[in-house]
C-alpha cells in the first residue's frame, strides 16, 4: 500500500484485514480494537475506539449473558475462561477501519481489502508461533466449525501447513461493496440469525447504532518526549510516571525499577498489534482483539465470534447496552521536537502493559534499535508470582526469591509476555514471540 502511494492509515487498513485472516488464533473481523494516528503536518495524534460495545440495545428485557467455562493451559498457567454466543459483544472492527479510511486514506477502500481476500482464498501457511497458540486454544478454536479450518486433515494445523478460509474471502467481498456489512447488510442479517438461534444478546438496533469514536490521546512526559497513548485500564500512563531512568543502571537496577513501576497484573485474552509510518512521518497503530473467541463461527463465513463478555478483567459491574466494553489496549507514539520518535503498541491482554513499557523504556531511555528492544527477556508481575524469561537479570531475580517472589523462570521467550511492534529513528520490527517482522521500503 506504501508503495502504491498509500498513507500510512491505509497500510495500516490493509494490514489489519490481512491480520483477521491470517492471525485468526489472536484476532479476527468480529472483534474490536483502537488505533493511534500522527498527523506529521498538523503536529496532531488522535485516538480512535472502534472497540466491542455492551449489546442488548432495543430488547424487551434486561439480557444477561449464559456463558460456559473452559479451563485452558496457557503457557504455565491454566486460566478459566467463559465463551459461547453470550460472550459475543458488538464488533467494531470493520467500522473502525472504514470510519479511519474516511479520515485519512487516500487509496480506494476495495483496494485495501484485496490482499485480505486473496489470503483468505489461496491460504496462509502458519507461522511457528501460531501454531504453537493453536494447540493451545484447540479447546476453542475447533468448536463448531472451527475443526473444518484448524484441523482439516484431521489433525491441527502445524508450522508451515495452510490455513484456508474461503468464507472469509465472502465477508470480505461484502465488506468492499459496502463497508455497512456488518451493520445494515448481508453480514449483519446472518449474524442476528446466528445469535437468535443460540442464545446470543446482540439486537439489530445494537448493530445498527455502532459508532467508532475519536478521542483525545492521554499525554504523558518520557525521556524527553511526549508519550501519547490511551488511559484508563491500559495503566501506561502512571507506569511510564512510576518508571525512572534506566540508562546507565546495572541489569539488577533494571528489573528491580520494573517492577515497581509495573506492580501487579492478571491473566488476560489475545490481541495483536501492528504499526504502519508512511515516507511523510505520518504513522498509525492498531491494537484489535477477539478476545478468546466464543467457539462460535458465522455460518458461510468463517468468521469466530468475540467473547469479550467472558473477559473478566474487561468486563466488571452492570453490564449497560450500548457502552463500550473495557480494554486494556495502548497503541502510542512519542514525538519531540524533531517529530515522531516512535510508533509502538502490544498484544498481550494483561501483558500487554509490561511488554509496551519495557520496550519502550529500551527505545526511548537505553537507545536500543527496535529490534534489540522487542528481543531483549522480559519479566512480568502476575499475584505474588514473577514471571521471568530467560536472560533477566538473575541476581535481582534471586534477591526477589529471597524476599518472598514465587519466580516462575521460563525456559524460553514465549508469546505470554506479549507481542510487540514498533517503528522507530533507527528501524522497524515485530515480536518474535508470536512470528513478527519488521519491514522498511527504500
Amino acid at each position: 500500500m506504501l508503495e502504491d502511494g498509500g498513507s500510512a492509515a491505509d497500510a495500516a487498513i490493509a494490514a489489519c484485514f490481512a491480520s483477521c485472516v491470517c492471525e485468526v488464533v489472536m484476532t479476527g473481523l468480529l472483534g474490536g480494537g483502537h488505533g493511534m494516528i500522527w498527523d506529521a503536518v498538523a503536529g496532531h495524534a488522535e485516538q480512535l475506539d472502534f472497540f466491542t460495545t455492551v449489546p442488548g440495545i432495543g430488547a424487551t428485557a434486561q439480557l444477561r449473558p449464559r456463558l460456559m467455562e473452559l479451563d485452558v493451559p496457557f503457557g504455565e498457567e491454566l486460566i478459566r475462561y467463559e465463551i459461547g454466543p453470550g460472550s459475543c459483544a458488538v464488533p467494531g472492527i470493520p467500522a473502525g477501519l472504514y470510519e479511519l479510511w474516511r479520515r485519512s486514506g487516500r487509496l480506494d477502500w476495495a483496494r485495501l481489502l484485496a490482499p485480505a481476500i486473496r489470503l483468505a482464498r489461496e491460504g496462509v501457511p502458519m507461522p511457528a508461533a501460531h501454531a504453537s497458540c493453536l494447540r493451545m486454544l484447540a479447546p476453542v478454536l475447533t468448536l463448531d466449525q472451527g475443526e473444518r479450518l484448524f484441523a482439516p486433515a484431521g489433525h491441527l494445523l502445524d508450522e508451515g501447513e495452510l490455513l484456508v478460509q474461503p468464507g472469509i474471502a465472502a465477508a470480505l467481498e461484502l465488506i468492499a461493496e459496502d463497508p455497512r456489512s456488518l451493520y445494515a447488510g448481508a453480514l449483519s442479517r446472518s449474524l442476528l440469525e446466528l445469535v437468535r438461534e443460540r442464545g446470543g444478546l446482540i439486537t439489530e438496533e445494537d448493530l445498527s447504532s455502532y459508532t467508532p469514536l475519536w478521542r483525545e490521546p492521554i499525554e504523558a512526559s518520557y525521556a524527553g518526549t511526549r508519550f501519547l497513548t490511551r488511559g484508563g485500564l491500559s495503566g501506561v500512563p502512571e507506569t511510564l510516571a512510576r518508571l525512572r531512568p534506566l540508562v546507565g543502571i546495572s541489569g539488577r537496577e533494571r528489573v528491580l525499577a520494573l517492577l515497581v513501576a509495573l506492580g501487579g497484573e492478571g491473566a488476560g485474552s489475545h490481541t495483536t498489534n501492528l504499526v504502519a509510518v508512511d515516507g511523510e512521518g505520518n504513522a498509525c497503530v492498531l491494537t484489535t482483539s477477539l478476545g478468546l473467541g466464543s467457539g462460535d463461527y458465522l455460518p458461510g463465513f468463517d468468521l469466530h465470534l468475540n467473547s469479550m463478555l467472558g473477559e473478566k478483567d474487561l468486563v466488571g459491574g452492570e453490564l449497560v447496552p450500548g457502552e463500550r466494553v473495557l480494554s486494556m489496549t495502548a497503541p502510542s507514539v512519542a514525538v519531540d521536537e524533531r517529530g515522531l520518535a516512535l510508533a509502538i503498541g502490544s498484544a498481550g491482554g494483561t501483558r500487554l502493559r509490561s511488554a509496551l513499557v519495557q520496550v519502550a523504556a529500551g527505545i526511548l531511555d537505553e537507545g536500543l534499535a527496535p529490534a534489540e528492544a522487542i528481543e531483549r527477556p522480559r519479566l512480568h508481575p502476575a499475584g505474588p508470582v514473577l514471571n521471568a524469561e530467560p536472560g533477566v537479570d538473575e541476581e535481582a531475580l534471586d534477591e526477589l526469591e529471597a524476599g518472598g517472589w514465587q519466580v516462575r523462570r521460563w525456559s524460553s521467550l514465549h508469546h505470554y509476555f506479549g507481542g510487540v511492534s514498533a517503528i522507530g529513528r533507527t528501524g522497524a520490527a515485530g515480536d518474535p514471540r508470536r512470528s513478527g517482522e519488521g519491514l522498511l521500503l527504500g
